[in-house]
């Protein structure tokens, strides 16, 4: 298969994939509910396997059920997921996956951060106060889940390696 042809199945596969785990699996410990996704790993895979453009690319389109079907038509969290994808396959470059994954997190963290402000006090009218607090526990929430995929792309592309399963 030419390298394009890979290149747009990888991108096609783990878009299509991030989308399916964006949907939230709710957990509840006492009072506190929360919902966590993974829908970074497919992404951070990508960005990983690909380089730069595939994450970013994965990221966007990957990033379209959330935006626009789950959340409430927020269209800022498809330009972060191209940030993060873009940005694991530039830090894949020189650093492990799981490194690479928390690198562009970090990459991603300021976008999120800015972005769900403006939504929470412009969009949604809340008080610059409570719009911190729910960003805050929205990146906590997220710094969460972007280890979990770090972790989870590292043993992946380990398998792949041992299995001499390229692309």
């Amino acid at each position: 298969m030419p390298v394009k042809t890979k290149a747009i199945a990888l991108v096609a596969l783990m878009a299509a994939l991030a989308n399916i785990l964006s949907v939230g699996i709710t957990i509840t410990l006492g009072t506190f509910t929360t919902a966590i996704h993974f829908s970074q790993l497919p992404i951070f895979m990508a960005g990983i396997l690909g380089g730069p453009i595939a994450g970013l690319m994965t990221g966007a389109i990957g990033g379209v059920v959330s935006s626009f079907v789950i959340l409430p038509k927020i269209p800022f969290i498809i330009g972060g997921l191209a940030i993060l994808g873009g940005a694991a396959g530039f830090f894949t470059k020189r650093f492990r996956p799981l490194f690479a994954g928390i690198l562009a997190w970090l990459v991603q963290a300021p976008y999120v951060a800015v972005t769900d402000y403006v939504w929470f006090t412009l969009f949604m009218q809340r008080t610059p106060q409570t719009a911190w607090a729910v960003i805050a526990s929205i990146l906590i929430l997220l710094t969460i889940e972007a280890v979990i995929s770090g972790v989870l792309a590292e043993v992946i592309t380990a398998y792949m390696k041992k299995a001499r399963i390229t692309l």
